[in-house]
């Protein structure tokens, strides 16, 4: 142990003899040590070959797990830039290949929300404009009957009777487009409607006598198949059915007849058909006819104080209750001729318990 560093090394092996010396062997110890050495090398080199190895393989297998990612990546960025359809590689192989299709789902769910948010926003630009543009006619007409009151009208009995009767036909224009729009606006948000039985017998009793009142030139049959029994809002199905007898008031000439029908189809649902034998809607406009703001003269004309909004707010409220109106074309309503005039809107309800099946008891009137 003492000799100096770089000194030849020797094995050395000392045996007593038996007669009496000792003998001594050394090997030097050089040819060992440089065996030792070159497996050392050789392992150094062995093991770091093995890890280059091993970390080369992990790189790449890393890159092919994270290929995926680089396409949702670069998916992710195009989304980002404003394209909305663009999707990912899907592969239920691997957990990768599953998260896209997750995101996939993910994407299509936000891709349906968006463009119902931008039908909303377009939906809500022209409902204003449409709105700001009715109740702009009322009160322009007012500020001109005020006007004409304050350049001598007042002293004029004729002219002052006609300036009120137009300020108050006016007022009731705007309250009844102001009221329709709070309705609209109400079944929009989606508030919950009161569930309560309904018998849309009695309801359509009532709207029938209220019609006849207001329009006593207009004949109002009301036909009745027993009770009619729905779950739902009284005042909203009454409105609803006040509203399709406005309609008739207010684009059938004095002397139409009209008919509410209310009928039971078996244990499906509840319809209220409303016919009248005026001029009735021409086809094209039928399906536009419960669109906010739609009339079917094309220059809007409001000689008749129509809002555009009554079969509006007929369709919605029959959708909040799960229903549905529709126009029914009048040549299907039993015409021998098959070229029936008028209008026969039509609403369908889920029929409520216990709803009847007595048999038809009309009421006459008008």
């Amino acid at each position: 142990d003492g000799a100096e560093p770089g000194a030849p090394a020797f094995r050395v092996r000392a045996e007593r003899l038996a007669g009496g010396g000792i003998l001594i062997v050394a090997l030097p110890l050089d040819e060992v040590r440089r065996t030792l050495a070159r497996l050392v090398a050789i392992e150094v080199f062995v093991t770091l070959l093995a890890l280059g190895a091993a970390v080369g393989v992990g790189l790449w297998l890393v890159r092919v797990g994270l290929r995926p990612l680089e396409g949702i990546e670069a998916t992710a960025a195009t989304i980002a830039a404003g394209d909305l359809s663009a999707r990912v590689a899907e592969d239920d192989r691997t957990e990768v290949g599953r998260l896209g299709r997750s995101l996939n789902r993910m994407l299509g769910r936000l891709e349906q929300a968006f463009d119902e948010r931008a039908a909303g926003e377009e939906r809500l630009r022209r409902f204003v404009a449409d709105a700001s543009h009715e109740l702009r006619t009322p009160i322009a007409a007012i500020a001109a009957y005020a006007e004409l009151f304050d350049r001598g009208a007042r002293h004029r009995p004729d002219d002052l009777e006609r300036l009120l009767r137009g300020i108050r036909s006016e007022t009731e224009r705007m309250r009844r487009l102001v009221e329709d729009l709070l309705v609209l606006a109400r079944l929009d948000e989606g508030r919950p409607l009161r569930r309560e039985p309904v018998d849309l017998t009695d309801v359509a009793r009532e709207a029938v006598e209220a019609a006849r009142i207001v329009g006593p030139d207009r004949p109002v049959l009301l036909i009745a198949h027993g009770p009619a029994r729905v779950i739902g809002d009284r005042m909203a199905l009454r409105q609803a059915i006040d509203n399709l007898l406005a309609n008739v008031r207010a684009h059938t000439p004095p002397g139409t007849k009209a008919t509410v029908e209310v009928a039971v189809d078996g244990e499906g649902p509840v319809v209220v058909r409303v016919r009248d034998d005026g001029p009735g809607i021409p086809p094209e406009h039928r399906d536009r006819v419960f669109e906010r703001f739609h009339r079917v003269d094309a220059a809007r004309a409001r000689s008749r104080g129509g809002t555009g909004l009554g079969l509006a707010v007929v369709a919605a409220v029959a959708a909040a209750h799960h229903g549905e109106a529709r126009v029914v074309d009048p040549a299907a309503e039993g015409s021998s001729d098959g070229h029936r005039r008028g209008t026969v809107v039509e609403v369908r309800l889920p029929g409520g318990a216990a709803s009847g099946s007595d048999s038809a008891r009309p009421v006459s009137g008008g």
